[in-house]
């Protein structure tokens, strides 16, 4: 097994082991992508790669992270998203979105504006969580949901994956890490709930088993279904490695393919040990403990590094971020360092 060895997921044959991770560009007015998106996930695809993974697209207004996030709650964002994924499946590589919702994390400036929390003169809007704790000092206080509230984000997260369908993705991923909504409930460290949402593990991960569920109800049988998780808060008394593992069995036999290994995000002023590929290991394990698939992202910027990973069984998939914006055409300059074979568009033979 290597890195320009095919994978199978489901129905779906992927040309190699390399995906684009997603990445907010924070560039949507109304949740409706546009040309830049095009532009931007598009050439991703002609760059190789075997699933281009959208940004965040959020589930609900209220699960944006910012007023700039994309989405995928009504029918009007649907079509926009429609003739990126043909360009993207016509490039010979998979349409995968992920689906979102940024709970108390959400009604933020753009990265480039400070990207702290909305001012109410800015347009801040309410945000939600498990319970009635700020993500920061200064940051909004969201307001816990109900029993009816969760029941709506459940049904967001259904109604958006019906909505991709119809707008020619073929993969999902669902958004349970990073210190948005799903993993606000996974974290006893924002969790702080004592009805069936929250205390026990078990109850922590209700929210998430209920999202894969109905998500897996309308998102067809031969289509694959992915899962993001942080691994760990990095935080004493956070959600850690070993739930990951437990997160990962239970999701397995509801219909989730892969998860993708990540890791914090959920509170600030922690002390992560960043260095090349240092998330690795957490999707190892898993891996090995849930026997589940995995990807393994996280500062994974050469090709023999990347080849590693998947030939040493670490994880399955190899996503990257950073190092495809930096690098569109990844793919290609890794199969010529690795004596690989890869498809090159017609257009771009002469340079081959």
């Amino acid at each position: 097994m290597s890195l320009f060895d095919p994978l199978q997921q489901r129905s779906l044959t992927l040309r190699n082991r390399l995906v684009v991770s997603p990445m907010c560009q924070y560039s949507a007015t109304d949740g409706l992508p546009d040309a830049w998106h095009l532009v931007h996930l598009g050439s991703r695809a002609v760059g190789g790669a075997a699933v281009v993974m959208t940004e965040a697209a959020a589930v609900s207004p209220e699960g944006r992270i910012s007023a700039g996030d994309a989405g995928l709650w009504n029918e009007a964002q649907q079509h926009a998203w429609a003739p990126i994924t043909a360009f993207i499946k016509a490039q010979g590589a998979v349409a995968g979105v992920q689906l979102a919702h940024a709970g108390r994390k959400a009604s933020t400036q753009r990265p480039w504006d400070g990207g702290g929390p909305l001012a109410a003169a800015d347009g801040a809007w309410l945000t939600v969580a498990p319970s009635a704790l700020p993500f920061d000092r200064d940051w909004h206080v969201p307001q816990a949901l109900d029993a009816a509230g969760i029941a709506r984000v459940v049904a967001d997260f259904r109604a958006a994956a019906q909505r991709a369908l119809a707008a020619g993705f073929e993969l999902i991923e669902l958004h349970a890490a990073h210190g948005y909504l799903l993993h606000q409930f996974l974290s006893p460290l924002s969790n702080r709930r004592d009805d069936a949402y929250g205390g026990s593990l078990e109850h922590r991960m209700r929210l998430v088993r209920e999202v894969v569920q109905a998500v897996r109800e309308v998102w067809p049988a031969h289509l694959p279904l992915w899962l993001r998780v942080s691994a760990t808060d990095w935080a004493d008394g956070g959600w850690d490695a070993e739930q990951s593992v437990a997160l990962a069995r239970m999701v397995k036999p509801l219909g989730v393919d892969l998860v993708d290994v990540s890791s914090g995000g959920l509170v600030p002023h922690v002390k992560i040990p960043v260095g090349p590929g240092y998330q690795v290991p957490f999707a190892a394990r898993i891996r090995r403990e849930a026997e589940i698939a995995t990807g393994a992202v996280g500062m994974i910027t050469e090709p023999q590094q990347a080849d590693a990973i998947v030939r040493d069984g670490e994880a399955d998939v190899v996503l990257q971020a950073r190092e495809s914006l930096r690098d569109p055409y990844f793919p290609r300059r890794a199969a010529k360092a690795l004596g690989a074979t890869i498809d090159v568009p017609v257009q771009y033979q002469r340079s081959w």
